[in-house]
């Protein structure tokens, strides 16, 4: 009797030490994300992002906040983006500022995608 509950007490453990990792990256802003109604697309890594103009580039990353300049040549080159994970598939984004507020006019809704294939 010992020995199987052991046995479960470990299968448990296991389990929780597959499904752990997976919890902790879904609630964090890394990962792609698209603006539905759009064929806009961006993807973000840690301090990496790749922009919804297709550029790489670097931004200052906190586990649920992100912030870039947009590179040149991108339209609007120079201006501050400003991201806020909402809940784990949502993320508000706002032009020409860091601190992003849900509600706030200008902000878009971007949703946890799939990396699209061309």
């Amino acid at each position: 009797m010992r020995k199987s509950i052991l046995s479960a007490a470990f299968a448990l453990a296991a389990g929780a030490a597959v499904l752990l990792p997976a919890a902790a990256r879904a609630d964090a802003i890394d990962g792609n994300w698209c603006l539905e109604g759009t064929r806009k697309f961006m993807t973000i890594d840690g301090v990496r992002i790749v922009t919804p103009g297709g550029s790489a580039t670097e931004g200052n990353y906190t586990r649920h906040a992100f912030d870039y300049v947009v590179p040149p040549p991108e339209p609007q080159a120079g201006t501050v983006v400003g991201m806020l994970l909402a809940n784990e598939n949502t993320v508000y984004l706002k032009l020409g500022t860091k601190v992003v507020r849900r509600g706030e006019p200008g902000v878009e809704i971007w949703h946890r995608c799939s990396r699209p294939t061309a």
